[in-house]
């Protein structure tokens, strides 16, 4: 569903991935795990096109999305969730996630999605920078699905959220994945969630994958090595 091949980014002359190649099966959850600057956030951004490639190409469904602007590739079918979470504070939650409809032409938030969040639809008509750090997270996810993608992108979703939530949030992104059969890549430093979440683990280590493992069998320790200061 989603194929990465050859795929280089840079800040102006200073390269940031090299030659990356990923290749992600549709229903597939993968957790791509680093240390801080060692290029998740950056890999997720040149996916997404807010980086532009350097070199490379990188397909939806077998659809290039090289060179596409980030609303192109909206409507190939990647959403986005980035660090932080960039909903709109001084919004309500269903104006929020109506924002994620934009590709699809729909006019009404799709039931399902209240479905996955309950709490949302409790609170559809709270501003949303009145939720809690989890239900905001939870409404960037809502919003992003929003969009009917055939793969969702995460960047960091265990970043200031309590331990519950975020047990809470893994079975979330399996149930999404197994209700829709949605692919789905996750940015983390959090080794317990990216276990309890991901079918596969891949480490970048300076722009650069270091090791990629199904979750069955993974040597924990050796991940930890690589998520260690």
């Amino acid at each position: 569903m989603l194929s990465v091949e050859n795929l280089c980014a840079a800040y102006g002359e200073s390269e940031v991935l090299h030659s990356l190649d990923l290749d992600v099966k549709p229903g597939e959850i993968v957790a791509i795990m680093g240390r801080n600057g060692m290029g998740k956030t950056t890999l997720m951004k040149t996916l997404m096109g807010i980086v532009p490639e350097k070199d490379g190409d990188a397909k939806v469904g077998g659809t290039s999305v090289a060179g596409m602007k980030p609303h192109q590739r909206v409507s190939a079918g990647i959403a986005y969730v980035p660090q932080g979470r960039m909903i709109f504070s001084a919004m309500t939650v269903r104006e929020n996630i109506e924002t994620g409809l934009t590709s699809t032409g729909s006019k009404s938030v799709p039931e399902d999605i209240y479905e996955l969040f309950p709490v949302l639809l409790e609170m559809k008509s709270r501003r949303g920078g009145n939720l809690s750090g989890g239900q905001q997270q939870q409404l960037a996810i809502a919003r992003a699905l929003a969009s009917d993608p055939k793969v969702l992108l995460l960047d960091e979703p265990t970043e200031g959220i309590q331990p519950s939530i975020i047990r809470e949030m893994a079975r979330t992104l399996r149930k999404i994945r197994d209700q829709t059969g949605l692919t789905i890549i996750v940015s983390e430093q959090v080794l317990s969630f990216a276990l309890d979440v991901a079918d596969r683990v891949i480490v970048i280590e300076n722009g650069t994958f270091v090791h990629d493992s199904p979750r069955d069998g993974i040597d924990e320790d050796r991940v930890a090595k690589f998520l260690s200061v």
